[in-house]
């Protein structure tokens, strides 16, 4: 008899146990799926989707509202002046105590489209897409800081442990493909803040945990030990039918080990990624003119490597700016957002035009942003000519595009020095309340139970934002 058992395990060796542990954890079969099922085969949602995929450009850091896509003409006038004390006190205490005078945007706007949608001068590219931009003025977060953002903007909670949204999706929707992951996170030169719990499958199986790759890898093998060259495919399928009999020899005396099962699906998806990998970040396939669009750059083989991917069938793919919080301009930012939005801006335009192109737009959903925003005011620094912005999270701007979601409109306000949001606040829950229900799923439904608890993405909060959507 094996002396580490479980009690999940003893519970399980007798009658009177399995009643008691079926009444105990009351585990339903999970996303609709019987017991022999793959955890990752398909299943249709509540209702017919808009949407079969998202890819996410995160700017994070937390990209300037004022500078980029919400004009507001009177900080201008403003600029230099104090902040009003009787706004000032509104501040969290640690913006409080480092806002200097209010700063007005240096950059000039202009409008766009047929819609009129100002854009500002850094992202002229994107700016011709203004009748496919769906921009939301008015998104609030919770905790002024990184990690906090960070986590509510993907996970739908500042502090606590849960499911990240690419996880639900994958969890909820199954995985399209059988040779490469449904859930891809592309972030070049390392990790974001937060790292890994970006896109944590927490307590769901490890299966809906999203892939990491850093795509600042330009060598042979973007994806590390994808192939190897010293053992023949048919000795390693052979090697990797021995680990797997061996694995599931394993996994029978310890029934419901969710890490165990989750290596196992994992090997077997490594194996057959070997072809579907290479070929997918493989961009000498591309013909040249595609490649100049996108821009011989890592923001171009960025956004091209998720166009590769979401065309071969990922649900959703998170394309991060960098490692770190590249858009976290505390100081010098007129120089760092030029430079961070000439990095991004053809690269973003020459996304949304190459999936218009091929047809994919309309069952993609774009979402752009970052998980805040930054203030009006200056931020005290030594030197007076290398002023920044700081943290702001009580009224910042994100954008969608595709995907069912109506464009050329702007949706929520704030105030006209950009510090609070004055018209149709939208929450995180709300934000990803619109997502899941783009993807079919009524955000109350969709639910995970653990530890004898009903969880979903969005707790007890969320509507879905009807008025952005097409009917």
């Amino acid at each position: 008899m094996n002396p580490f058992v479980s009690r999940r395990q003893l519970l399980q060796s007798t009658s009177l146990g399995s009643i008691a542990l079926a009444s105990l954890l009351h585990e339903p079969a999970e996303a609709g799926r019987t017991p022999e099922e793959s955890p990752l085969s398909q299943q249709s949602p509540h209702f017919p989707a808009r949407v079969k995929r998202v890819i996410h450009l995160f700017m994070n850091g937390g990209p300037s509202q004022m500078d980029t896509f919400d004009r507001k003409p009177e900080l201008n006038r403003l600029d230099g002046k104090p902040l009003p004390d009787s706004v000032k006190k509104q501040l969290q205490p640690t913006q409080r105590n480092r806002a200097g005078n209010l700063f007005g945007s240096p950059f000039q706007f202009k409008r766009y489209g047929e819609c009129g949608l100002e854009v500002s001068e850094l992202f002229p590219n994107v700016a011709r897409h203004a009748d496919d931009l769906c921009v939301i003025r008015s998104m609030q977060g919770e905790i002024a800081n990184h990690t906090p953002g960070l986590l509510l903007t993907n996970c739908g909670h500042s502090t606590l442990p849960r499911p990240s949204l690419g996880s639900w999706l994958l969890y909820g929707l199954g995985n399209e493909s059988d040779e490469l992951p449904g859930f891809v996170v592309l972030c070049p030169r390392g990790l974001p803040t937060a790292q890994s719990r970006n896109w944590t499958s927490a307590f769901m199986p490890g299966v809906y945990q999203g892939t990491h790759i850093d795509t600042e890898n330009t060598g042979k093998q973007i994806v590390a030990n994808l192939t190897r060259d010293d053992v023949r495919p048919g000795s390693q399928r052979a090697q990797l039918a021995l680990t797997q009999f061996l694995n599931q020899r394993h996994a029978a005396q310890r029934p419901g080990d969710e890490r165990l099962e989750s290596r196992i699906h994992t090997m077997e998806l490594a194996f057959r990624m070997q072809s579907a990998g290479t070929d997918a970040f493989d961009l000498s396939q591309e013909p040249a003119h595609i490649r100049e669009l996108y821009g011989e750059t890592t923001q171009g083989r960025n956004m091209l490597y998720a166009r590769r991917l979401a065309e071969r069938g990922v649900r959703y793919i998170q394309c991060y700016h960098g490692g770190g919080q590249p858009w976290d301009n505390h100081g010098s930012i007129v120089r760092n957002i030029t430079r961070l939005a000439k990095e991004s801006d053809q690269p973003i335009a020459a996304l949304l035009t190459d999936l218009k192109q091929r047809g994919m737009l309309d069952e993609t959903l774009v979402i752009w942003g970052g998980e805040m925003g930054r203030t009006p005011t200056v931020q005290q620094v030594k030197d007076p000519t290398k002023v920044g912005r700081d943290h702001h999270i009580d009224g910042y701007t994100v954008w969608m595009a595709g995907g069912g979601v109506r464009g050329g409109m702007t949706y929520g306000a704030t105030d006209e020095l950009a510090m609070a949001v004055t018209e149709n606040k939208v929450t995180m829950p709300d934000f990803h309340a619109t997502v899941l229900h783009q993807l079919g799923f009524d955000h109350k439904r969709l639910t995970y139970r653990y530890s004898g608890r009903d969880f979903r993405l969005t707790d007890v909060h969320g509507r879905v934002i009807d008025t952005i959507l097409n009917s």
